[in-house]
């Protein structure tokens, strides 16, 4: 089956503090949402890759490739409101094209600011949807966890039971299309909640627990020590990045 990821950059680093959207975020010279394209052009270059990102950023991130040099072919594509429109507005962008051919297609979404998930982890996941229609990347949750009662109080509950969920979700088109036909619920927070709505289940597959969501200073901080470790380097990081990162002028 051909292969497409959408991958979703749509968040406005709120938590991270910047004015600067986390996904623009430098790290070795190069934006989160770079280092992201770059891994899955690195697993497999004939996926088509359609990025994701707001409509007041278009322009800075076509500035960003011209500067740095994208040398990943991808599409660009107005992200909507919320994580949910901007994948269905992904969805619409190629589905004419997939609909046109006699074959069915495997799509991945993904978190533009993962830009640490496994090759072997992307693979996993595009196979396993491939026989079985659906597969998202998991960990086992590894911090004691305590819930919330009516009255106010809390009890310790089973973290056996419990699993993280990662990004790229992947799906079969046929299944991801006619999910994503229905109208927006609070209860989807994320694919595999739209795609488990129709009652299709999802599989799990093992995920790499550098696999992280870079949404605060303390995920950017362990990005960077990542990538340095990738790279074979020893890190130590420096306070002023995170400083100046904060500083940068974001485009309006």
């Amino acid at each position: 089956m051909k292969k497409y990821v959408i991958i979703v950059g749509g968040g406005k680093g709120t938590r991270m503090g910047n004015n600067l959207p986390k996904q623009f975020l430098p790290i070795a010279g190069k934006p989160l949402l770079m280092h992201t394209l770059e891994k899955f052009n690195r697993w497999d270059p004939k996926a088509e890759l359609v990025l994701v990102l707001p409509e007041s950023y278009r322009s800075y991130w076509e500035m960003l490739c011209r500067e740095i040099g994208c040398k990943v072919k991808h599409r660009l594509v107005t992200g909507g409101e919320t994580r949910f429109y901007s994948v269905k507005n992904g969805l619409e962008s190629i589905y004419a094209e997939i609909n046109a051919s006699s074959e069915k297609a495997l799509i991945g979404v993904h978190d533009g600011v993962r830009p640490f998930v496994s090759e072997q982890v992307i693979a996993e996941c595009f196979r396993i949807a491939d026989e079985k229609g659906a597969a998202i990347p998991t960990l086992p949750v590894i911090d004691s966890l305590r819930e919330i009662q009516s009255d106010g109080s809390s009890r310790a509950i089973d973290r056996s039971l419990y699993y993280a969920v990662h990004t790229p979700q992947v799906f079969r088109s046929d299944i991801l299309f006619k999910a994503y036909e229905q109208p927006y619920k609070e209860s989807f927070t994320d694919d595999a909640s739209v795609v488990e709505s129709l009652s299709i289940p999802v599989e799990m597959v093992p995920s790499n627990r550098e696999n992280i969501k870079i949404t605060t200073p303390i995920d950017y901080i362990t990005a960077c020590g990542i990538l340095e470790q990738e790279k074979g380097n020893t890190f130590i990081f420096p306070s002023s990045t995170l400083r100046s990162a904060s500083k940068a002028a974001a485009p309006t």
